[in-house]
C-alpha cells in the first residue's frame, strides 16, 4: 500500500501543507472569482475595517478548512484592504463546536462552520447544510437563492443576532468508515458512529450510538476504537484526515448528507454597520467561494476515491438495501419531530419539502435521465 510520501499526486503536497499548518496564500483557488467582486477604486485609512474570522475547522485542511482561508482572502483582496478578515482556525479562538456563540455574542465578526451543529440552538438550522434523503447540492442552492430558504435561514438566525450565507460546498458525501462491512439492520444495533445531524437520530432509533465529534478528533476517536465507525465527508476529505488508516471499509450511498453546505455567519450588528458596496462584497465573495468550492470537491473526490480503492487498500461497499430502506421509513419522522417545536420549524420544513417536489421531475428527466443515458 502507498503511502502518501511516495505517491505523485498533487493530494500528498496538499496534506503536508494541511499537517504542516502551512499557509495557503498562493492557492490557485484564492483569486479565482474574486477579480469579479465589486471593490472599491480608492481605500481610504478611515474606512478600514478588520473582522475576526473563528472555523470550526483545523487550519488548512482540505475541504472547509481550505474553503474558509480562501474567503478570508477572497474579501480582504477585493475590498483592497477595506474589509481585512483575520482569520483562527478551530481552537485558536474559541473551540470548534462554539463558534456560532463567538458569533452571537461579538467575540468574533464572523465564522466558517456548518450549519448542523447548531440544531440544538435551532433545529430547523439542519436544512442549511443537508437532512437525510434531502436536496442534492445543485438543488439546495436552488432553494436558498430562489425558493425562499435565504428569508428564512435570515429569520431563523435573525433572533441570535447573526446572518448566515452559503459560503463553501463539499457536494455529496459518502455513508462512512467502518471496521467491519454494514450486512444487515442488525449490524447497526450497539454500533458506536461519529456522525451529526439528524441522520444521527436515524442511527439511534436502528440501534446505534451516535457520537459528535469536531473535525479535529475522529481520526483518533476511529483508531482508538472510541468509535466503531465515522461519516464526514466526501473521499477528498475523509482521504486527508486518513480515516483509511484506522477502518478499511467505506460506505455508500451518503443518504445522511446528500449535499454539504458550509456556512458563513456573520454578525448582523457588523454586517448591518458595513458601507453598502462592502456588504455586497460580502455577499459576493461567499456566492463564489461556494460555486468554487463544490467544483473542487466533485474534481478532487473523483481523484481521491480512485487512490483509495487501488492505493490505499480500501473496500468500497454499497449499504444493504435493508439498511437504507429502514433509514428512509424513519427519515421524514425524525424530522419532523426535530422540528416541531421551533416556532419556524413548520414553515422552513414546508419550504424545503415544496423545494423537494419542485425539483424531484426536473432531477429524473434531466440529470438522472442523463447519467443512465451516458451509463448505456
Amino acid at each position: 500500500m502507498a503511502s502518501s510520501d511516495d505517491s505523485t499526486h498533487d493530494f500528498p503536497t496538499d496534506r503536508r501543507r494541511f499537517l504542516a499548518r502551512a499557509g495557503l496564500g498562493t492557492l490557485a483557488g484564492v483569486g479565482a472569482g474574486a477579480g469579479a467582486l465589486s471593490a472599491p477604486a480608492v481605500a481610504r485609512a478611515q474606512d478600514r475595517i478588520t473582522w475576526r474570522m473563528v472555523t470550526s475547522w483545523p487550519r488548512n485542511s482540505p475541504g472547509p478548512g481550505i474553503t474558509a482561508d480562501r474567503l478570508a482572502k477572497r474579501i480582504t483582496t477585493a475590498s483592497e484592504g477595506r474589509l481585512t478578515v483575520e482569520l483562527h482556525a478551530a481552537g485558536e479562538l474559541v473551540p470548534a463546536l462554539e463558534v456560532f456563540d463567538a458569533v452571537a455574542d461579538g467575540t468574533a465578526d464572523m465564522a466558517h462552520t456548518a450549519s448542523v451543529y447548531w440544531t440544538g440552538k435551532a433545529a430547523p438550522a439542519a436544512f442549511y447544510t443537508t437532512v437525510p434523503f434531502g436536496l442534492s447540492s445543485r438543488e439546495h442552492m436552488a432553494w436558498v437563492y430562489h425558493g425562499g430558504g435565504q428569508e428564512l435561514w435570515d429569520e431563523l438566525y435573525g433572533r441570535f443576532g447573526v446572518k448566515g450565507f452559503m459560503a463553501g460546498n463539499t457536494g455529496m458525501q459518502m455513508g462512512g468508515w467502518f471496521k467491519r462491512p454494514i450486512e444487515s439492520p442488525e449490524d447497526v444495533k450497539g454500533l458506536k458512529m461519529r456522525i451529526v445531524g439528524l441522520g444521527g437520530e436515524v442511527m439511534r432509533r436502528m440501534g446505534a450510538t451516535p457520537v459528535t465529534l469536531p473535525a479535529g478528533e475522529i481520526f483518533t476517536a476511529l483508531q482508538s476504537g472510541v468509535v466503531d465507525g465515522a461519516e464526514f465527508l466526501n473521499p477528498w476529505i475523509d482521504e486527508a484526515f486518513g480515516f483509511y488508516k484506522a477502518a478499511k471499509h467505506y460506505a455508500w450511498p451518503g443518504v445522511n448528507k446528500p449535499n454539504g453546505t458550509g456556512e458563513c455567519l456573520v454578525s448582523a450588528k457588523a454586517y448591518a454597520d458595513l458601507p453598502e458596496d462592502l456588504r455586497q462584497l460580502v455577499q459576493d465573495a461567499c456566492q463564489a467561494e461556494h460555486a468554487y468550492a463544490l467544483a473542487e470537491a466533485d474534481w478532487k473526490s473523483a481523484a481521491a476515491l480512485d487512490r483509495l480503492e487501488n492505493e490505499r487498500g480500501v473496500s468500497l461497499f454499497r449499504m444493504p438495501d435493508s439498511v437504507t430502506a429502514e433509514q428512509r421509513r424513519l427519515a421524514d419522522t425524525v424530522i419532523e419531530e426535530a422540528v416541531a417545536d421551533d416556532p419556524m420549524g413548520p414553515r422552513i420544513l414546508e419550504s424545503y419539502r415544496a423545494a423537494q417536489r419542485t425539483a424531484r421531475r426536473w432531477s429524473e428527466v434531466g440529470v438522472r435521465a442523463y447519467f443512465q443515458a451516458r451509463a448505456v
